[in-house]
């Protein structure tokens, strides 16, 4: 048996014996060829696959035309633009704290701030004072510059000495009780002050419309003494039949507190009224 030029030869004419080395290493060649050819076309068959994807994508998106491509780039919305700084100023707010409301206090309290008129109908208006369920009815009233005039005792000179400048007296009655409070108008709160805290004797009791002379002839009757601002005020309170006063007759002691009460009160709106009319004024 022959295997071509230089191959080897054996059979039991040719008196060879194989060369069985050759033969395995042209065995072990054969099969390294055939497994590099396997190796290698696996390797570009992947390669095709993925150029084949890699196609199918670019195509699917629309971008198998650059030209196209980079149009539809210029196409694309473009990305919002922050607001930049306004010249515009911004608000601006005052370091300046606004002024206080004005006191009602100031203007009651001093002849040159406290210009309202001062009446007996502007102190003790209506016809009757209700305190709660208490209703008095008011009696006489009575408005004068001389201030001694309207006192019994040492009130009269003590009202002159502090410079008195008028006195507005009104009576109120209530289930046989009756009290008369004395209104006297100074310059100043200091003189004011001072006139109460020196008070002796007090205002002398008011007697008509309809209420009778009470508080006089040694009678014994209550007797009060208060300032506010520049009005010191004062209040007698008794009987009208005359019987005296005593601690335990707390009647007397409720219609002269109710009237020293609202006596304040009248005072101290006429200082709300006229710190409401210097608000709203225009500023000179």
């Amino acid at each position: 048996m022959s295997f071509g030029q230089g191959g080897p030869s054996w059979g039991p004419g040719g008196g060879h014996t194989p060369d069985w080395a050759a033969l395995a290493e042209e065995s072990a060649a054969r099969s390294r060829r055939k497994k590099w050819l396997m190796t290698g076309g696996g390797a570009l068959a992947t390669a095709a696959v993925a150029a084949i994807v890699a196609t199918a994508v670019i195509t699917a998106n629309g971008n198998d035309d650059p030209a196209r491509s980079e149009k539809n780039a210029s196409e694309l919305p473009a990305p919002a633009e922050l607001p930049t700084e306004s010249a515009a100023p911004g608000p601006s707010f005052s370091s300046v704290a606004p002024p206080p409301p004005p006191d009602p206090k100031e203007y009651i309290s001093d002849a040159r701030k406290d210009t309202a008129p001062i009446t007996a109908d502007a102190f003790f208006p209506g016809k009757r004072l209700t305190m709660g369920d208490r209703v008095h009815t008011k009696g006489a009233t009575a408005q004068t510059r001389d201030c001694a005039t309207t006192t019994q005792g040492a009130l009269g000179s003590i009202l002159t000495n502090n410079g008195c400048e008028q006195v507005i007296r009104a009576t109120y009655r209530k289930d046989g009780v009756a009290v008369t409070v004395g209104v006297a108008v100074f310059k100043t709160e200091a003189r004011a002050k001072k006139a109460a805290q020196q008070a002796s004797g007090g205002i002398a009791s008011l007697n008509g419309a309809g209420v009778p002379t009470f508080c006089r002839g040694g009678q014994v009757c209550r007797r009060t003494a208060n300032s506010y601002g520049r009005y010191a005020y004062f209040t007698v309170g008794g009987f009208t039949n005359g019987k005296n006063v005593t601690k335990a007759d707390t009647n007397v002691f409720a219609v002269g507190d109710d009237l020293t009460n609202f006596t304040f009160r009248q005072i101290h709106h006429r200082g709300e009224v006229q710190a409401s009319a210097a608000a709203g004024a225009p500023v000179s």
